[in-house]
């Protein structure tokens, strides 16, 4: 009850806009890229056996699946209340619990009784494996929510595209079922070779992809930034990646103990169609879109664009300041926010972007906006006279604003 009683007067406290602290996760089967800015001493903070911290989750009450040795609270987002000298951190999944509405507003809070989506940064130093996110209908087999997903590869965080900066998407087409199927079965024979059958595409910093729930893909090296539905639901299909075997306890990973070994059940968790589209870059690229008139915009001392916008589950924009400017930026729908670059105020709060952090240091570069508060609209101010203030906002699903 105390805690709940501070994240009460924590939203009082920034007047409907919350303070996190940095979330920070490891995978085992991940290099980090080091483009995350957590500090370079610190990226097997957790200890080898945990792997490479190589991802940040922004907004996050989605807990973390990491298997057996998967930490407390892994994966999920703290508000920071400080009273005085004391400080303490809240799991902001408890806190919209507790107060609902008065965080994520009435809308979203009628309907899924919490915050359905999250945002992370995903910094690996070479491609992931080939895999797949569960739709609904398959996830729900093991208690879990289908997640679709996008990524858009901030330029602030990619002064080197890594080893790979290509993503494999779907299948060829003309690629049928029982070429798949066969590289599934082999999957315990090396490499499995099942990006012979698909695509890579070039990454290009400033871009987005929209990546439903049932689609293969093989994220390239390239640091990401990925709003998602509030689930960590996958299996990997690719056994070789980047020179490095993957457990085939992967492969089966989220499938129902009654059909483990069942390979058609692996090929039925595929989308098949938009998997071998002719079109699928047409249809799943994105390029940034201003909100309104640009020219609007820029004389008003800011420029907002949409970044992922071809998903109603999540949406998400990019918001500059102009060196020296003052805005009040209005949404209608609350959201989560992280600093890319600049410094200034937003409301009641200091806003900066660090450069390194330490395993478990606060710092004062995301928050979440509650949707009183951005209707209200939030005060943003750049004290600086020659560097933009640039921020990333992710949003739950069907976004008011979001009409294109």
């Amino acid at each position: 009850m105390e805690k709940n009683h501070l994240a009460k007067k924590a939203l009082e406290q920034g007047n409907g806009i919350l303070r996190l602290s940095p979330t920070w996760v490891p995978r085992s089967f991940c290099i980090p890229g080091r483009r995350i800015k957590l500090h370079q001493d610190d990226y097997y903070a957790l200890g080898g056996i945990r792997g490479g911290i190589d991802e940040r989750w922004l907004s996050s009450t989605t807990p973390a699946d990491n298997g057996p040795l998967t930490s407390k609270n892994e994966g999920l987002s703290h508000i920071v209340y400080e009273d005085g000298n004391t400080v303490t951190q809240i799991v902001l999944r408890d806190a919209i619990a507790e107060l609902g509405s008065e965080i994520i507003g009435s809308r979203i809070w009628n309907q899924y009784k919490a915050w359905p989506m999250y945002s992370k940064f995903f910094d690996n130093l070479g491609p992931l494996p080939h895999h797949v996110h569960h739709r609904d209908e398959h996830a729900k087999l093991t208690g879990q929510l289908g997640k679709p997903e996008a990524y858009y590869f901030p330029p602030q965080l990619n002064n080197h595209g890594g080893d790979f900066p290509y993503t494999f998407f779907g299948f060829n087409p003309g690629t049928t079922k029982d070429e798949v199927l066969q590289c599934l079965k082999n999957f315990s024979k090396g490499d499995n070779k099942i990006t012979n059958i698909s695509h890579a595409h070039r990454l290009e910093p400033g871009t987005s992809w929209d990546v439903p729930p049932g689609i293969l893909h093989a994220p390239g090296s390239l640091c990401t930034y990925e709003p998602q539905k509030a689930s960590d639901v996958f299996a990997m299909y690719q056994s070789l990646v980047n020179n490095v075997i993957i457990p085939e306890e992967l492969l089966w990973k989220n499938t129902p103990p009654d059909k483990i070994g069942n390979y058609e059940h692996l090929l039925e968790v595929i989308d098949w169609e938009p998997n071998v589209d002719t079109h699928f870059a047409q249809n799943h690229f994105m390029r940034p879109k201003p909100v309104k008139n640009e020219e609007e915009m820029r004389q008003g001392g800011y420029l907002d664009k949409w970044i992922c916008y071809k998903n109603a589950a999540y949406s998400a924009k990019e918001l500059t300041v102009f060196p020296g400017q003052t805005v009040t930026i209005k949404d209608s729908a609350a959201y989560g926010m992280i600093m890319m670059q600049g410094h200034g105020k937003m409301g009641v709060w200091d806003i900066e972007t660090p450069s390194s952090i330490h395993f478990g240091q606060l710092t004062h570069d995301e928050y979440f906006v509650s949707e009183s508060a951005a209707m209200e609209g939030v005060k943003i101010v750049n004290e600086s006279k020659t560097d933009p203030i640039v921020m990333l906002k992710h949003f739950g699903p069907n976004n008011p604003d979001m009409v294109l």
